[in-house]
């Protein structure tokens, strides 16, 4: 259990680790290059492993020893098939991603995870694959992991992904596209999510040399056959893990600069800056990052979180010290994360006394300036490190805040708590 000590005022820089996204993306396409690629400021964490030892286990060669530095020996898109089970734990991204990967593989391949993961819905990405010709099937037979693939490539022609409500789905499914046997096309419906992920795996595959054309609507994508070309490829510092000193900044009137998130970034999660600036928060650029100063008084408001949904638990802590009501909308797909983080970001909100509303698909908070009405709590994480990072933040303004399981930040940030220490000592 960790216990956070209330601060009087922060005013700290930080770095915070590489973008678990941009990490996990350009691992499988320099893995599927042609030549060698070196991935500059990558993250390691419990999530980045699982990725590094499932591409490892399907033939390719990848030295993580240095942890500025990975070396990734790009196989041209030869997948070996695994002799044993592909384990995930509960690393979404991955699962989904390496789905697709190992569909281009020539066997049987069986991917699993742990007790959360096979609950976590893949079936919309299992139809697209079907419609590219790829015989894969959900082991329980409800749409969820484990699965097994017998892989004998990827046909290509034109396929449909019947939702976008995960990006992870489409951005499995591009990353792959170019190494089917035909020219790929994909057709998307209903509204796609999270959209900065997709533009982000876009931008991935554009610097590792293929060249989607796309919709403005992301409802439609034309894929070039190709491969991807080894190269250098500098990973930006992580905004989803930058989003908790920004907020911390923003409930104590403090100044936080996180050094090594860049503008314009690559990632969606860096627009919670903006909406911070938009409860009052003073907002600039310093050199390679991003500075927030905490106002006098943060005031409510109404967002739509749809392309950013990690961050939303982040903002519903910060709404909770702010005068107003705030509202978040469109982020029912949180539901189906590591933990229905609606639902918990609303419960753990009580505990502490808050005044929040949980409705399908969003947040309501009505809150009071500087959180007067808080107090302590033992807060449970569900085994979910977004949660934890979150409510750490508010420990920061409210005596007697603990949290239990804090030990799950190591999915995508090991030493946060070493770095959120920081905040109190500079």
């Amino acid at each position: 259990m960790k216990l956070i000590k209330p601060v009087k005022t922060i005013n700290a820089t930080v770095r915070v680790p590489g973008s678990k996204s941009l990490t996990q993306r350009a691992l499988i396409a320099a893995a599927l290059a042609s030549g060698d690629s070196t991935l500059v400021g990558p993250l390691a964490s419990e999530d980045t492993s699982y990725t590094i030892g499932a591409l490892r286990a399907m033939g390719i060669g990848i030295d993580d020893r240095d942890p500025e530095r990975w070396t990734v020996q790009g196989s041209g898109g030869i997948i070996t098939a695994p002799a044993e089970d592909v384990f995930l734990g509960n690393n979404g991204t991955a699962t989904r991603f390496l789905t697709s990967v190992a569909a281009l593989g020539r066997g049987r391949i069986r991917i699993t995870g742990d007790e959360r993961m096979a609950q976590r819905p893949i079936a919309p990405l299992m139809e697209a694959l079907q419609g590219w010709g790829v015989r894969l099937k959900s082991d329980a037979v409800n749409g969820c992991p484990p699965l097994t693939i017998d892989a004998d490539g990827i046909g290509g022609g034109k396929t449909v992904l019947p939702e976008g409500k995960s990006s992870q789905y489409l951005s499995s499914l591009l990353l792959v596209a170019p190494y089917a046997g035909e020219k790929a096309e994909l057709e998307v419906r209903g509204e796609v999510l999270s959209r900065p992920y997709v533009e982000m795996t876009l931008a991935v595959m554009a610097d590792f040399g293929i060249r989607v054309e796309a919709a403005p609507s992301l409802a439609f994508f034309r894929i070039p056959q190709g491969r991807y070309r080894g190269h250098e490829y500098k990973i930006e510092g992580d905004a989803s893990g930058a989003s908790y000193f920004w907020a911390a900044a923003a409930v104590t009137g403090g100044r936080v600069t996180v050094a090594n998130v860049p503008v314009p970034s690559l990632q969606g999660d860096a627009n919670l800056v903006p909406l911070l600036a938009r409860m009052g928060c003073h907002v600039h650029k310093t050199g390679g990052g991003i500075t927030v100063t905490g106002p006098e008084r943060l005031e409510g408001i109404e967002v739509n979180m749809g392309d950013m949904p990690d961050v939303a638990p982040t903002l519903a802590v910060v709404a909770a010290f702010a005068e107003g009501t705030t509202v978040i909308n469109n982020v029912a797909h949180l539901r189906i994360k590591e933990c229905d983080r609606v639902s918990a970001v609303v419960n753990e909100l009580k505990k502490m006394g808050a005044d929040v509303q949980e409705e399908p698909d969003r947040m309501i908070i009505h809150g009071r300036a500087g959180g007067v009405n808080l107090h302590g709590a033992e807060i449970e994480t569900y085994h979910d490190h977004r949660i934890a990072m979150c409510f750490a933040v508010a420990g920061l303004r409210v005596e007697g805040v603990k949290i239990t399981g804090e030990e799950c930040v190591g999915k995508s940030f090991p030493d946060f708590w070493e770095r959120f220490a920081l905040l109190a000592e500079q």
